[in-house]
């Protein structure tokens, strides 16, 4: 055989010799490299790569979280506030729709607890309570209806002798006016006197129209006595009763506080309506003497509107006297009527000063602004029964408030007092 088989056989051999040397070679250099290599550093730079976007799930907050604190508490007072307001406006149109019948039965409970003490001595005594009810009403109301007698009475017996004196003093009046500082002209009353003449003149429709609706007020003045003389007698003979059952309309929750403060209101309420009494007697007592001695005419139905009037805090007082001011300028002249004056204002401080405080006391003490705005907010809704109401109606309110609020935070040590009055029950009364 030939010889260049075996040489190719050797060549081949010896290329794939080769190619393992470089192949095992190839490794370590590689295995070299790998471990040479230094670490990267953290701070090195790095070309920039593309970074994925990645959308991650949050959790949002709750709406009530989201808003401000402060607005939320404005929020809630708000809406409270509304529905507050809400139900004191639908309360107002029920009272004003029933305003007759809620004004007899308040006038009835000043005028029970009035009459209230004497039902409990005659009771004491040995009376029935039937009796003892009986006799105390018809003495109270009897007493009232001599005093509304005796001013109609005094009136329309004075009435002439008063004309003539208010005609004289119009002319005195006048004849000052012109003589006097003001420097007032005989064609500026003239006009003043025309202008009234027109005025009366342009309103005889009204006046004629107001007429005719007296005969309304009387028949409304009559029903509301009425109602006034029954609710006061059902108040005085069963009070108490009265009291239980109200207490059943209260949830039970509520029941002992309301239980404890009834009787603290009804004694606040007797105390504001002796301390008026005793307080506009002596108002009327000494201005009607002073008046008297001024020579002012009708001294003595002055000072009964005097002692009607004063039931009116602050602002009774002011139209009473000014209404005796003008009676006495109208007929006695300036000087009078700047005396009466004097002894209007110096009777008001006394009173407002040592009558009150010492009376009244502490049991009806109510701030002079909230004595005002509740008289004028009563006079806007019910006229003159509504500012005679108002001062009594917030006095026993501060009174419950106050309690109630000391009750809810120590049911324990706001100790109920002895129940007096119209919310007691008598030994002698079966509970209900």
């Amino acid at each position: 055989m030939s010889r260049v088989p075996g040489w190719l056989g050797k060549v081949g051999a010896g290329l794939s010799e080769m190619g393992e040397r470089l192949d095992e070679r190839r490794t370590e250099m590689a295995k070299e490299h790998t471990e040479a290599a230094p670490e990267p550093a953290v701070d090195d730079p790095q070309p920039p790569q593309p970074v994925p976007v990645v959308v991650v799930a949050r959790d949002r907050p709750e709406p009530a979280l989201a808003v401000p604190w402060g607005v939320r508490v404005a929020a809630e007072a708000g809406w409270r506030l509304l529905i507050l307001a809400g139900t004191v406006w639908v309360l107002m149109r029920v009272i004003s729709a029933v305003q007759l019948v809620v004004l007899a039965f308040v006038a009835a409970l000043l005028i029970t607890a009035l009459l209230q003490p004497t039902v409990t001595r005659l009771i004491r005594y040995g009376f029935p309570r039937g009796v003892a009810t009986a006799l105390t009403a018809i003495l109270g109301f009897v007493v009232m209806g001599l005093i509304g007698w005796f001013v109609t009475w005094q009136v329309m017996a004075n009435i002439d002798n008063l004309s003539d004196q208010v005609q004289n003093g119009v002319d005195d009046l006048r004849n000052w006016l012109l003589k006097g500082p003001f420097h007032v002209t005989e064609k500026q009353i003239n006009q003043i006197a025309k202008n009234l003449r027109e005025a009366i003149g342009a309103n005889t429709d009204q006046i004629t129209s107001a007429g005719l609706e007296g005969v309304q007020v009387i028949v409304e003045a009559l029903t509301g006595i009425l109602l006034t003389v029954f609710s006061t007698l059902f108040l005085l003979y069963d009070g108490p009763r009265i009291w239980q059952w109200s207490l059943k309309l209260v949830p039970a929750a509520a029941r002992p506080a309301m239980a404890g403060a009834g009787p603290r209101a009804w004694r606040t309420l007797t105390a504001y309506v002796r301390g008026t009494v005793i307080v506009a007697f002596i108002d009327a007592v000494c201005i009607g003497i002073g008046i008297y001695f001024l020579g002012v005419p009708m001294a003595v139905p002055l000072a009964v509107f005097i002692f009607l009037f004063s039931f009116i805090p602050l602002v009774g007082a002011v139209a009473s006297g000014a209404l005796a001011v003008v009676v006495a300028l109208v007929t006695q002249g300036v000087f009078t009527a700047l005396m009466t004056l004097a002894v209007v204002l110096a009777v008001q401080q006394i009173e407002g000063h040592i009558l009150q405080p010492f009376i009244l006391g502490r049991a009806v003490r109510v701030h002079p602004l909230a004595v005002v705005l509740s008289v004028a907010a009563g006079g806007m809704v019910a006229g003159i029964g509504g500012a005679v109401v108002a001062v009594p109606l917030v006095a026993v309110l501060n009174t419950v408030v106050g309690y109630l609020k000391s009750y809810s935070q120590d049911p324990v040590s706001p100790q109920s007092p002895k129940p007096r009055g119209a919310t007691a029950i008598e030994p002698s009364d079966p509970t209900p």
